[in-house]
């Protein structure tokens, strides 16, 4: 196929990029700064909505992973970056295939459990409603950002992705450093649940939905075993073989992250992977202890 990617620089677009072309596919990355250009990129200013169309003729299949981080201090303007980056891309990208005579057959594009907000112990399911706060409202948004390539008949996978484990970023690889000096502890009451995906089983969807025409609409790309922030704590300790003593009480974790704490570590979403379990996905990691010893080598 001929695949083009966004996000490609990212935590989940670095490990899958290799992946598809060890598979044969020819991938065309679509970077915003010239100092990414290279013979397998193109340019795109999704802020300034600057895109040549001419470039965009002929891709099989579009994977939707480009939004900024949401790590940080959320300012109005850091939360405009992670709203925008997210919602005018893609449907800059949406508009743009959609007009093509020949679009593409598969676009795939990133979503967030986010969308679900804090829901406490209730399963969710992808049928379940969506949650409130700034994060949902950015996920529905970037979801909605997808219509114009639905309305015309094109096979959309919108993947609602949990928190992904990687030793080489995210938050597993923020927190391996304090953890592994014995820093680590519950966050809040430790009883928000925490739904998680191997970096691996994400590529694997990827790679799943890519290959099966069965695989569409909106997918919980997540783990089919939600632990509880306490489980995670006491798992990860275990695995690393260092005390994990040293709780953040709440208020901690609001002085320290401000409002993205209430949406990330003290937000509770207990999320059932159903459509894959549906689609016939078989996990690679389905369990977190035997998840993290293998990407812990």
């Amino acid at each position: 196929m001929k695949i083009l990617v966004t996000g490609s620089s990212g935590l989940v677009g670095s490990h899958l990029v290799p992946v598809l072309k060890d598979r044969g596919h020819n991938v065309v990355r679509l970077v915003r700064s010239f100092d990414q250009l290279s013979d397998d990129a193109l340019l795109w200013d999704p802020e300034h909505r600057e895109i040549d169309i001419e470039d965009f003729e002929g891709f099989d299949a579009v994977i939707n992973l480009a939004g900024e981080s949401i790590a940080g201090t959320w300012t109005p303007s850091k939360m405009r970056k992670i709203r925008d980056s997210r919602v005018l891309g893609t449907h800059m990208l949406s508009e743009l295939f959609a007009k093509l005579s020949s679009p593409p057959k598969l676009f795939i594009s990133a979503s967030a459990i986010g969308y679900y907000g804090d829901r406490g112990t209730e399963a969710l399911e992808e049928t379940s409603g969506p949650g409130k706060g700034f994060l949902a409202e950015v996920c529905k948004k970037w979801e909605a950002a997808t219509l114009p390539l639905s309305n015309i008949g094109v096979r959309v996978v919108i993947l609602r992705i949990g928190v992904v484990l990687s030793p080489d970023g995210g938050a597993l690889g923020k927190m391996l450093l304090p953890f592994k000096l014995g820093l680590g502890g519950v966050i809040g009451s430790g009883e928000q649940y925490l739904s998680w995906i191997a970096i691996d089983d994400l590529v694997g969807i990827i790679l799943y939905a890519l290959s099966n025409e069965k695989v569409k609409g909106f997918v919980n790309a997540v783990a089919p075993n939600a632990v509880t922030n306490r489980e995670f704590t006491k798992t990860l300790g275990q695995v690393l073989k260092r005390p994990t003593i040293l709780p953040m009480p709440a208020f901690a974790a609001r002085l320290m992250m401000g409002e993205m704490a209430n949406e990330t570590v003290l937000s509770s979403e207990h999320v059932v992977p159903k459509s894959l379990e549906n689609f016939g996905y078989h996990f690679l990691y389905p369990d977190l202890e035997s998840s993290l010893r293998y990407l812990l080598g």
